[in-house]
C-alpha cells in the first residue's frame, strides 16, 4: 500500500517537482504490461489485416526529470494475412510476426481531473528497432516454393493517451519502412522500487 501511495504523490505531483524540486532525491521504476489491436496503414494495409500486439515496459523518472519518464519497451505483434490479398494472389497464407524494441521518453501534464477519478494526459516519443519474421505460404499448383523472410528495420513512434493512476490507454502511430501502423494499448503499471 505504502509503494501505491508513494506512485500516486510521485504521477500527481509531477508538475510540482518539476517547477519546485523537493531537497531530497525522489526517484521511481515502474513495470507495464500493454495489451491491444494493430491496424496496418500504408504498404502493410494492402497483404495483412487487424493484428494483435502485447508489451513488456520498464520506465524510470526522479524528481531532476519529471514529469518525463524514460522507457524501454520490448513486445511481440502479429499480422494475418487479408482474404482479399489471398483472392488476388498465388498466396495461400502470408503471416507477419513482429518484436519491436523501443527506446524513449513520455510527459505527463497536469491531471484534467483529481476529483473521483484520475485522468492524466500523456505523450511519448520513441525509437524503434523491429526484427520481423513474415511466413511465405502459397497455393498447391502455383510452382512458387514456400519461404520464410527474415528483415530488421529501425523506426520511430508517436503517442497520445490518458493514465488513470495505475491504468493507462495510448494510440500510437507507428512508422518503419512499408510498415506502418497504428496502435491501440490498454496498460497496467505498477511500481517495481521507489525511493523518496
Amino acid at each position: 500500500m505504502k509503494k501505491f501511495f508513494i506512485f500516486f504523490v510521485l504521477v500527481i505531483s509531477v508538475q510540482t517537482y518539476a517547477i519546485d524540486p523537493p531537497a531530497e532525491k525522489a526517484q521511481g521504476i515502474f513495470l507495464a504490461f500493454g495489451v491491444g489491436p494493430r491496424m496496418p496503414v500504408g504498404n502493410l494495409s494492402n497483404s495483412t489485416d487487424l493484428g494483435y500486439g502485447f508489451n513488456i515496459e520498464v520506465s524510470y523518472t526522479d524528481n531532476d526529470v519529471l514529469p518525463f519518464f524514460i522507457f524501454a519497451k520490448v513486445g511481440f505483434e502479429q499480422y494475418p494475412g487479408s482474404q482479399s490479398f489471398y483472392q488476388e494472389t498465388q498466396y495461400s497464407n502470408l503471416s507477419t510476426s513482429a518484436f519491436p524494441l523501443q527506446l524513449g521518453v513520455r510527459y505527463y501534464f497536469s491531471p484534467l481531473l483529481e476529483q473521483v477519478v484520475l485522468f492524466i494526459p500523456i505523450v511519448e516519443l520513441s525509437a524503434s528497432f523491429t526484427y520481423f519474421d513474415k511466413l511465405h505460404e502459397f497455393k498447391a499448383g502455383s510452382g512458387i516454393n514456400n519461404f520464410t523472410e527474415e528483415t530488421a528495420k529501425f523506426g520511430a513512434t508517436a503517442g497520445v493517451g490518458l493514465s488513470m493512476f495505475l491504468m493507462e490507454i495510448i494510440t500510437s502511430y507507428n512508422y518503419l519502412e512499408n510498415n506502418q501502423f497504428i496502435s491501440v494499448d490498454l496498460k497496467v503499471r505498477i511500481p517495481l522500487f521507489i525511493n523518496y
